[in-house]
């Protein structure tokens, strides 16, 4: 059997295969509630084959937010509408999973497609917060408030009572956004972070908010089920979050619990001219932190092909493979993969009502 379709188990949860859908905003809820088309997004990558199937960053409150489109698992109103799309994912033979987030600084903004920009007082503008009064810049220039550590302790909490909503949705694999520039990324970073007291300057202080927020959600997520976390393992730029840093974080964080790191880079400020953009190009860095923090990876970004995929793994780069535009170009990637990497039996992948007309 080829590698990217050999099962994958972590704690009591088996993938039929190595691929994983990204976490992707659609920027498509409403007031936080998921809609149909987040049943059909997710539903038709877990009918394709996909091992694991990752709902988008789900705000743990409306500050939270990216935009006024974005999922949330702040009331318990909304979990009755996931309960339909992981019920949904699991028939399919797929394993569904959330990735629970609060994007900072880089909130109240409008949906990509409308200008990716902050929102006007007049569009409906919320109050963003950031561990320090430091704008993002660019098309994001509205100056956060400080939090204080009220304020830290509060989005923790909304942390731990979204993951608790998350297990009661049924959601059976859970991944903290710790990455791009959001929350807790901009907490890690020197780039964003200019605080003077415990949660600021060194090392220590700045992945604070991170360990302290992961280790409380651990306390009370199901130790049987998988907990991730996606990280910004590297900003690009001198003077913020190295790849060095991001060992020593991922150990600390796999000695409090951590199951499983989503590898990811960058976004803390606008300027991504040294990204060394190219195919596999974050490749080599994920599988640097597998190897020396002694963790499963999954490892992602301009992975486009099957071969690709199965060398990665092969060569020990991750664990899983994480896809995104090409799993949204061809929500059937699984099954087109196992056909050309040579599986036998490539409809197996499919459920009976496509497999079985396709095995011909």
């Amino acid at each position: 059997m080829t590698s990217l379709f050999e099962p994958f188990r972590l704690k009591d949860v088996t993938l039929r295969n190595r691929v994983v859908v990204s976490p992707m905003c659609q920027y498509s809820s409403r007031n936080g509630y998921a809609t149909d088309w987040h049943l059909v997004h997710l539903g038709s990558m877990a009918r394709g084959g996909v091992g694991l199937a990752i709902a988008e960053a789900t705000a743990v409150s409306p500050e939270g937010r990216i935009s006024p489109g974005d999922a949330g698992l702040w009331e318990d109103g909304q979990i009755e509408p996931l309960q339909r799309i992981v019920a949904f994912v699991k028939e399919q033979g797929a394993v569904a999973g959330i990735q629970l987030a609060h994007a900072g600084r880089k909130a109240s903004a409008n949906r990509p497609w409308e200008g990716d920009d902050h929102l006007t007082q007049d569009e409906g503008a919320w109050e963003t917060l950031a561990p320090s009064a430091k704008a993002f810049g660019a098309n994001l220039p509205k100056v956060p408030r400080e939090m204080s550590k009220a304020d830290i302790e509060r989005v923790k909490g909304d942390f731990v009572a979204a993951a608790r909503r998350a297990r009661e949705a049924g959601y059976q694999w859970l991944e903290l956004h710790f990455a791009h520039g959001y929350l807790a990324h901009s907490f890690y970073s020197p780039l964003a972070n200019a605080r003077t007291d415990e949660y600021g300057g060194s090392f220590d202080n700045r992945i604070r908010f991170l360990v302290e927020t992961f280790e409380a959600v651990r306390n009370v997520w199901p130790e049987r089920l998988p907990l991730t976390i996606r990280l910004s393992i590297t900003d690009w730029v001198d003077g913020g979050v190295t790849v060095e840093e991001s060992i020593e974080l991922t150990r600390r964080l796999k000695a409090s619990g951590l199951d499983l790191l989503d590898a990811s880079h960058g976004f803390a400020v606008p300027d991504l001219s040294k990204i060394p953009w190219g195919p596999g190009f974050l490749l080599p860095h994920a599988g640097r932190i597998r190897k020396e923090a002694g963790l499963p990876v999954a490892a992602g970004w301009f992975i486009n092909e099957p071969e690709q995929a199965e060398a990665a793994l092969k060569e020990g780069q991750g664990d899983l493979i994480v896809l995104a535009h090409a799993l949204l170009d061809d929500p059937h990637w699984a099954y087109h993969a196992a056909k050309k990497l040579g599986v036998e039996q490539p409809s197996r992948v499919l459920p009976p009502p496509y497999g079985h007309w396709l095995k011909r």
